[in-house]
């Protein structure tokens, strides 16, 4: 079994003791499958969080937790923060109630995204084969590159880990394997400043017991529906019945199968693009009325022209997403008549047709906004002789996004955004 040192990538056919000749570190990894695995997915460790305590030491020990304003919800929480309970998408005022000792930080996205860069960019130097997720998560296929490197795969992950620590100051978890659904599986298992493989050999005793919701695209719902068919774990998935599956969830459940199967024929694609942008908040208390539905909307609206923005992207068609409080799920859309990156003109399309399906009858859990059809920022929001306010827009947005990523997401405030960080 082959036993790599997790500091310097040393390899060793056996323990070498208590600390690694090579650099006198102290964490291995052995797997006897561990040299002939080539797909791995990198994940950043609590990444927004982790990169305030870097940049602010006295954040280092004190749980973190990056969201804002009582009516907002946790965009990231430190480690010491989820200890407590707190997770990513959970009400602020929850969060606060777990860990009200937390310090909170709001995001700073255009910092993020130049951290994200920094260590696409450290990926990207050992392969041309990184298929980014996020601005803090990727693929990786290392295949054919032992000889470049004069390493194995997992030496050369091991070495990544270390360097992404060194050069800049934060963690992040490996998870190698032979399909890439099981290489972001392992990612999972070892958090944080994890290293962990899952082989061909034990791929299938290992997914068995597992839970079906922790299978790529299966949510809350999926879950549920697959439940009915006395479908719990990866392993009923496995001897279920695939005509039943299909019929219960869609075509859809012949992937899921698959993956039951340890099957995940999906290769590594660089060339992977985005296809929409979106944002979306779950409400501490059901709304119903259209005021206060356009003030969530409208932080949503902000956020989607942040990561637009930060992503240099923008998009033609606008998609509402309304979740009532019997968990149905409304989509309504809206092709503009040019690309846009900015929140008015997101918000104007997406009040629309949060006014055509809103009575004051039924009451809503969720409400989210999305830009897709995605295009180049340059071709966005140029107006015409006829729009001449659509430019002034695009400069007062921009000038905003400027203040903000200097000094923060809360140095320039709205009237609505004002309105809604007021507490409950």
């Amino acid at each position: 079994m082959s036993v790599i040192c997790r500091d310097c990538g040393e390899l060793y056919a056996e323990p070498p003791g208590f600390a690694c000749q090579a650099c006198g570190g102290g964490r291995f990894l052995a797997h006897p499958e561990a040299l002939s695995l080539t797909i791995a997915h990198l994940d950043c460790d609590a990444f927004y969080a982790a990169i305030e305590k870097r940049d602010d030491p006295t954040l280092a020990a004190r749980p973190v937790i990056i969201g804002g304003g009582n009516r907002g919800v946790v965009s990231t929480a430190c480690y010491v923060a989820r200890a407590y309970g707190v997770r990513s998408a959970m009400p602020m005022f929850k969060a606060l109630a777990l860990c009200p000792q937390a310090a909170v930080v709001p995001p700073n996205m255009g910092k993020y995204v130049e951290e994200g860069r920094k260590v696409r960019a450290l990926m990207q130097a050992l392969t041309p084969a990184v298929e980014p997720i996020s601005i803090d998560e990727a693929f990786m296929d290392l295949s054919g590159l032992e000889a470049l490197h004069k390493a194995a795969p997992v030496q050369t992950l091991a070495r990544l880990q270390r360097r992404i620590l060194d050069e800049i100051g934060i963690t992040v978890s490996i998870g190698l394997s032979f399909a890439k659904f099981l290489a972001k599986t392992a990612s999972d298992l070892d958090k944080p400043n994890g290293f962990s493989i899952i082989g061909r050999a034990e791929a299938l005793d290992f997914l068995a017991p597992r839970a079906v919701s922790t299978l790529p695209g299966v949510g809350p719902a999926g879950a549920k529906a697959l439940a009915a068919l006395g479908v719990a774990t990866i392993g009923d998935l496995r001897t279920a019945d695939p005509k039943q599956i299909v019929a219960r969830v869609g075509a859809w459940g012949l992937r899921l199968i698959e993956f039951a199967h340890a099957r995940d024929t999906r290769s590594i694609d660089p060339d992977a693009t985005r296809r929409s942008i979106s944002a979306e908040t779950t409400f501490s208390d059901d709304l119903r009325g259209l005021p206060d539905l356009e003030d969530r909307l409208w932080l949503a609206c902000e956020k989607v022209a942040a990561r637009a923005r930060a992503a240099n992207l923008s998009g033609w068609t606008v998609t509402l997403k309304l979740k009532s409080t019997d968990f149905r799920t409304i989509t309504r859309a809206r092709r503009l008549n040019e690309p846009t990156l900015l929140a008015a003109r997101l918000f104007e399309a997406s009040r629309a047709l949060l006014a055509a399906e809103v009575d004051g009858r039924c009451a809503y859990r969720l409400i989210g906004v999305g830009l897709s059809d995605l295009a180049p920022a340059a071709q966005a929001d140029q107006g015409d002789l006829a729009d001449r306010e659509t430019p002034r827009r695009a400069a007062a947005e921009a000038a905003m996004a400027r203040a903000r990523a200097k000094f923060g997401a809360d140095a320039v405030r709205t009237g609505r955004g004002l309105r809604i960080a007021k507490p409950d």
